[in-house]
């Protein structure tokens, strides 16, 4: 029987969409691993705590009570209430209660985000370097990606730079405070000059506030806190980073009409809401005390001080991140592609880390390393590559 390639082919919205590349890199470590080598991984995402025991513990509660019917699509009501109250003390966001969608994760709230305003061929405003899966998001809705460099506009002022880069097919911007890789955290100022773009050119903005509770100098602005802003902006949040709760895929969305009819369809018909159980753990989290947020940043703090102290000792300039979880620095005293210069460290130093070019050309030079591991890991990968990057793998700079 004979077969059509063209019937045999994934939809076209798929053709340019890929795999990420930390998850080939997390495969390659598992390898070395399993063949009894040591690795320092620096490569993830994970937070290095545990879930906080009041979230295990409503989580235990609600299973013994048998709450595991259906919830509503949208979230049990007195999580999204719980939200409401959060984002408007703590974000500064007028949001009421059908203001708020739960989602499975941050994730699917960026997708549906992104499948609800992007239609093809929209241009998708991005500050580059970038968090990895962006492109793929906006390839799924077939529109365009469009790098901004966050150094230019923190440079040239971001109005200007953005001008430069937007076209009449501009449609949306996407603005990730702190940001994933760099630890940039956007100050008050260039919040409202985006603003301000973004309503002079009548966009719509998808803010992606994952590592919110993570800033170590300055303040974290949620853009829309700002005047005239929230009716076009879709904000996205994770429990993931601030409560150590990755794998059980709780995060929630805020956004006025039309953007919610679009975030519960593309819930209702992905995964029909969120597991019932860990929405009532997911309540718990908004009950932890005020000093949890201020404790788990000291933990950061020190551990991000360390690797920095560490990777600039050795020639890796970096700057402090202010915010989220990650180191930046200039690898390029390895090698100046840094796919080369992770590999070196991978095979050199065992110690991994994940390629600044993956995370759009303004990376290309750059290696990230997250510092959300215990201090002994840090310790002890800094000395790996000390013993084991030789002179010539450590280039005189120019």
């Amino acid at each position: 029987m004979s077969t059509s390639t063209s019937v045999f082919r994934l939809a076209r919205r798929l053709e340019r969409v890929g795999f990420s590349d930390i998850v080939k890199i997390r495969n390659r470590v598992m390898e070395l691993r399993a063949g009894g080598a040591s690795v320092y991984q620096f490569e993830g995402g994970e937070p290095f705590l545990t879930t906080p025991e009041p979230i295990k513990e409503a989580m235990a509660e609600a299973l013994g009570e048998n709450r595991t019917r259906y919830a509503p699509s949208s979230g049990i009501p007195e999580l999204r209430a719980a939200i409401a109250g959060k984002v408007r003390e703590r974000n500064r966001i007028k949001a009421r209660e059908e203001d708020v969608v739960v989602l499975n994760g941050g994730m699917q709230g960026l997708f549906g985000a992104f499948q609800s305003v992007v239609n093809p061929e929209d241009e998708v405003l991005v500050f580059s370097p970038y968090w990895t899966p962006i492109k793929d998001l906006i390839a799924h809705c077939e529109g365009r990606t469009v790098l901004v460099p966050t150094d230019e506009a923190r440079r040239d002022g971001f109005a200007e730079t953005l001008a430069r880069y937007a076209t009449n097919k501009a449609r949306l911007i996407y603005y990730n405070t702190p940001q994933n890789p760099s630890g940039v955290v956007f100050t008050r100022e260039e919040a409202e000059e985006v603003a301000r773009f973004a309503q002079e050119r009548d966009l719509v903005v998808i803010a992606d506030e994952a590592y919110e509770d993570l800033v170590y100098g300055g303040e974290h602005v949620s853009i829309a806190s700002l005047e005239g802003m929230l009716e076009r902006t879709i904000t996205c949040y994770t429990l993931s980073k601030s409560y150590a709760m990755t794998g059980w895929r709780v995060g929630y969305a805020v956004a006025t009409e039309p953007w919610m009819a679009g975030l519960k369809k593309c819930l209702l018909y992905s995964t029909n809401g969120v597991s019932t159980p860990s929405q009532w753990a997911a309540l718990a989290a908004f009950g932890l005390p005020a000093d949890f947020y201020e404790t788990i940043r000291a933990a950061y703090r020190e551990r991000r001080d360390l690797l920095l102290s560490g990777l600039n000792e050795l020639g890796f300039n970096c700057d402090a991140p202010a915010g989220a979880f990650y180191a930046f620095p200039d690898a390029s005293r390895i090698a100046a592609d840094s796919r080369d210069a992770a590999e070196i460290l991978l095979e050199r130093a065992q110690v991994a880390t994940v390629p600044g070019v993956v995370f759009g050309e303004h990376g290309e030079g750059h290696l990230r390393f997250s510092f959300s591991t215990s201090p002994e890991v840090i310790r002890a990968g800094l000395d790996s590559m000390r013993r084991n990057l030789s002179r010539d793998e450590l280039r005189d700079e120019g």
